[in-house]
């Protein structure tokens, strides 16, 4: 029995020291140090770094020079540091802005206190052939400890994106409005960068707060109603379009002039970070040339059938170089003919007059035709006018002749004869005698 106590008390002696090497490992396994009590805490844990300076982050293209990017560091420490210095490692393709086989290092402006955070920002080169996508790097950070003689050295490895970037352009698919109507606009907002937009919104401002604040605007969107003002355009990807509609009411007051409608766009940027830029689209306001044709129809003068009507424009400009031109439909055998009419100017019938001619022998009666106005805006945007009339084309009168008169005619002659004779005769016996 004794025996089976020795062997027992042996055997627990060379199990101890396995359980507690287990043990430590687990300790060890999960970061703790040597102990349970130890803690391997360093004074500067690294937070984020992208490109950009401390406050803005920034998109940048593949190529791009000499562009700032930023790491933020924690002290995290119980003492305040100072005599920060850093280095940075990226991968190929990322070089230092001071030139080829340069090291890309910064410096910190300041002290940093204990609990507090702090920047490096450093100027890298992209090459052109980057790929816009993530990236490892690497920072290494020099410093001292207040009160403390020698330097510490801390690094980190993190992960950093070439974004690319947005860039954003507005412009109307028709650019031109006519005023005392209703206008159906059609604005393209182009995404002409390497970035996506996401979440975008856009608003036609309100120039009424501007002009509160400054002595004169730089709009006259005041002056028009514009029924739609907010658009959700949702996301525009890299080198696409979306496109938002508005309807624009333009009064008769406002023509021959440029409209200027600013837009305020806002969206978040490849960092996610929410981003608001301003764009203006152009337009330019055109008078309204509104024709009417009235009293249509065929007068003779001077043995000359003619085409004659008037003209009315109804808008608030006038329409030059003006054109009618008259065309047969269906079987009317009337000639094409085109009478330059010029300047056709508001409220004020201008008159026209086309003699007719036919293609072939005459055909009297009822003829369809079409009568084509064309003339230029102010902008010399020609237009075509058109109207369809029915005319009627009489018969001229037949001249008859008078067959009384051709016998008149002998009697007169030779009583003419006649009295010439007699006269002969009577002058002969007068000077006989």
């Amino acid at each position: 029995m004794m025996n089976y106590k020795i062997l027992f008390s042996l055997t627990l002696l060379l199990l101890i020291p396995l359980i507690i090497d287990d043990s430590y490992a687990q300790i060890k396994s999960g970061g703790f140090g040597q102990s349970p009590f130890e803690r391997d805490f360093g004074d500067v844990k690294f937070l984020e770094g992208y490109f950009g300076t401390f406050n803005n982050k920034i998109e940048i293209d593949p190529g791009d020079d000499n562009v700032p990017f930023t790491v933020v560091f924690a002290n995290v420490g119980t003492q305040d540091i100072t005599g920060i210095k850093g280095q940075l490692s990226l991968p190929v393709g990322f070089s230092s802005a001071d030139g080829p086989g340069s090291l890309i290092t910064a410096n910190s402006d300041s002290n940093s206190l204990a609990g507090s955070t702090f920047y490096m920002t450093f100027n890298v080169n992209i090459d052109k052939n980057i790929q816009i996508k993530q990236y490892p790097g690497t920072v290494k950070v020099d410093y001292s400890r207040i009160r403390e003689s020698g330097v510490r050295t801390s690094f980190s490895e993190f992960t950093f994106k070439v974004t690319g970037d947005s860039i954003i352009n507005v412009k109307a698919l028709d650019p031109f409005l006519t005023s005392l109507q209703s206008n159906n606009v059609v604005i393209e907002i182009t995404n002409d960068g390497t970035a996506p937009l996401s979440s975008v919104d856009i608003v036609a401002t309100n120039t009424q707060t501007e002009l509160a604040s400054t002595s004169s605007s730089t709009t006259n969107v005041e002056n028009v109603v514009i029924l739609e003002s907010n658009w959700d355009v949702g996301n525009i990807n890299p080198k696409s379009s979306r496109y938002l509609t508005a309807t624009v009411y333009v009064p008769g007051n406002l023509q021959q002039d440029t409209l200027r409608i600013p837009l305020s766009i806002q969206f978040y940027n490849a960092h996610g970070d929410l981003q608001t830029v301003s764009k203006i689209v152009d337009f330019y306001i055109k008078g309204l040339i509104e024709l009417n044709m009235y009293d249509v129809g065929v007068i003779e003068l001077s043995n000359t059938q003619m085409v004659v009507g008037e003209i009315i424009n109804e808008g608030n400009e006038n329409a030059v170089f003006g054109f009618v031109t008259i065309e047969p439909r269906g079987d009317s055998n009337i000639k094409t003919k085109t009478q330059f009419i010029d300047e056709i100017e508001i409220d004020s019938p201008v008159p026209f007059n086309i003699p007719l001619e036919f293609d072939g022998e005459p055909r009297y009666g009822e003829h369809d035709i079409k009568l084509t106005v064309r003339y230029k805006d102010s902008v010399r945007d020609e237009t075509l006018y058109t109207h369809d009339a029915t005319i009627f084309v009489k018969e001229p009168e037949k001249i008859q002749s008078d067959n009384s008169f051709m016998f008149i005619i002998p009697l007169i002659v030779a009583a003419a004869v006649g009295f010439y004779v007699i006269r002969r005769r009577k002058k002969s016996k007068i000077q006989a005698s």
